[in-house]
């Protein structure tokens, strides 16, 4: 389904669950696209009907069922699922480094790797790129991010971030919020050219980052497991990368070298099968977002974006 756009947001109905589709704006023709979401029916009864909610916070959304999902990604009998996978969500596979037929297992064909040419990244030394391919959301205060999902509820850096000293460097923090799909490129690449630290481990649950799940689960962020990086920038300002798990993702694995010059665009890592989201945290006054982005959060709407495509720029 696609129209032009119009003001709207998503709703959702308390008494007949998560019946609204998601819809997001398409950047590079400024359409409203109804996004495919896989498992939807699951998700309205996980998050909807009480004894969903039960299972899900006794099994689903519990770290040994996920690395089980995960792990039966990993067999090679799961590859049978990759052609129905790729059918359905028209994936386009001119962009994949391997052939449909060369993955192992689904997870081999979920975390592939695209062709060097595949995702041009903004050169521009004051650009800051998307690290993923999804759907963002940009704020100008982070503790405004959660009213997108449910009115009155407020996002609280330093549970989310586990650290004192991190929370007062970032305080009054800008954010953005890069949610991947299933249906997406898994990969997570540097936003800018920077000097990474180690990555820090936030142990948590798996519950989903769909904006249908979440306008049911407050604070999710704050809960599920993560993955926390200081990006160092010798001509701006620092960055937090955070990378946060969902439902049914089997890792965060990391790929990059700590301590080390890297170029903006550069592979940091990837998700194992399933959903996921990269948060991007900027100090006070250190960034100015895209202003399609910000208009399109502002009404209500996430946006496409792909790795490399500018987000925001530094302001000096």
């Amino acid at each position: 389904m696609k129209f032009k756009l119009f003001p709207m947001r998503i709703t959702v109905d308390s008494k007949e669950g998560l019946k609204d589709n998601i819809f997001y704006i398409e950047r590079t023709n400024n359409i409203v696209l109804e996004e495919k979401v896989p498992g939807k029916k699951f998700l309205n009864f996980l998050y909807s009907r009480l004894c969903g909610k039960l299972l899900l916070n006794s099994v689903f959304a519990n770290s040994a069922v996920q690395f089980f999902q995960g792990h039966m990604m990993d067999k090679p009998f799961s590859k049978l699922l990759i052609k129905r996978f790729i059918d359905k969500y028209s994936i386009n596979m001119k962009e994949a480094l391997q052939k449909r037929e060369q993955f192992a297992s689904f997870n081999d064909f979920f975390v592939r790797k695209l062709k060097d040419n595949a995702r041009p990244i903004d050169e521009h030394k004051d650009s800051i790129v998307s690290p993923a391919d999804g759907k963002a959301l940009v704020f100008e205060k982070a503790t405004k991010s959660m009213e997108f999902y449910i009115k009155g509820s407020k996002f609280n850096l330093k549970k989310f971030i586990n650290s004192d000293r991190l929370a007062a460097d970032f305080q009054d923090a800008s954010m953005a919020i890069i949610r991947l799909a299933p249906v997406d490129y898994h990969r997570f690449h540097f936003p800018i050219s920077c000097i990474p630290s180690g990555s820090t481990l936030i142990n948590g649950r798996y519950y989903s980052v769909s904006p249908l799940a979440m306008q049911r689960k407050e604070n999710v962020f704050e809960k599920n497991k993560r993955e926390i990086c200081l990006l160092k920038s010798e001509q701006y300002s620092d960055v937090l990368m955070i990378e946060v798990g969902a439902t049914f993702v089997g890792g965060i694995v990391q790929t990059y070298s700590p301590y080390k010059d890297t170029k903006k665009g550069y592979e940091k890592g990837y998700f194992k099968f399933g959903g996921s989201t990269v948060v991007l945290l900027f100090k006070a006054g250190s960034v100015e977002f895209d202003q399609d982005l910000i208009i399109n959060t502002k009404r209500g709407f996430e946006t496409t974006v792909k790795m490399g495509e500018s987000i925001a720029r530094f302001i000096k």
